[in-house]
C-alpha cells in the first residue's frame, strides 16, 4: 500500500478520530486530547499516514524528553492492517525519538499480540504490566522499553 507520512493537523482529528473509535473503543481519545497534544510541539511529534486518494489511514504519536521518549499512540484502519503501514509510522517516531531521547517506552494492550510482535522486531522488551490501564475497559497494558542504539546518541 502506498502512503505518504505526514505531521498531524487539526484538521485531520476527524479522521482520527473516526479511527479511534474503530480501532480502540471504548478506549478512546478524545478531540480535546488530541488538541492538546499538537499545541506541545516542543515534545511532541504527531503524524499520520495518507492513502493515495487522500484519507488518513493511520496516525502515531510520540512524546519526547531528553531522558526518555514515550510512543504514545499508533493507530491503523483495520483494512489497512499488515501492509507495513503501521511500521513505517513506527519507524518514522522511532529516528525522532533516537534523535532525542535516550530510551523508548510503550503501553500496547496485553490482548494485541500483533503490536507486541512489531515492537519487539523494533528491539523493544516487556519490562512490566499495568492492570486495568485502558479504561472504561479496564484492560491490562504490557509496558515496553528499547535503548537508543549507541550510534544514534
Amino acid at each position: 500500500m502506498t502512503v505518504t507520512l505526514r505531521d498531524m493537523t487539526r484538521a485531520d482529528l476527524p479522521a482520527v478520530l473516526v479511527l479511534e473509535e474503530e480501532l480502540f473503543a471504548p478506549d478512546t481519545w478524545t478531540a480535546a486530547m488530541y488538541r492538546d497534544e499538537l499545541a506541545r510541539t516542543d515534545t511532541r511529534h504527531y503524524l499520520v499516514a495518507v492513502d493515495g486518494a487522500g484519507a488518513v489511514v493511520g496516525y502515531a504519536g510520540l512524546i519526547a524528553y531528553p531522558e526518555e521518549a514515550h510512543i504514545a499512540t499508533i493507530g491503523v484502519t483495520v483494512s489497512a492492517q499488515g501492509r507495513g503501514v503501521g511500521a513505517r509510522l513506527l519507524d518514522t517516531l522511532l529516528t525522532e525519538a533516537d534523535d532525542r531521547s535516550q530510551v523508548v517506552l510503550l503501553e500496547v494492550r496485553a490482548d494485541n499480540e500483533v503490536a507486541q510482535g512489531l515492537y519487539r522486531r523494533r528491539g523493544f522488551t516487556e519490562i512490566g504490566r499495568r492492570r486495568g490501564y485502558y479504561q472504561p475497559s479496564n484492560t491490562d497494558a504490557v509496558v515496553m522499553s528499547r535503548e537508543v542504539p549507541a550510534r544514534a546518541r
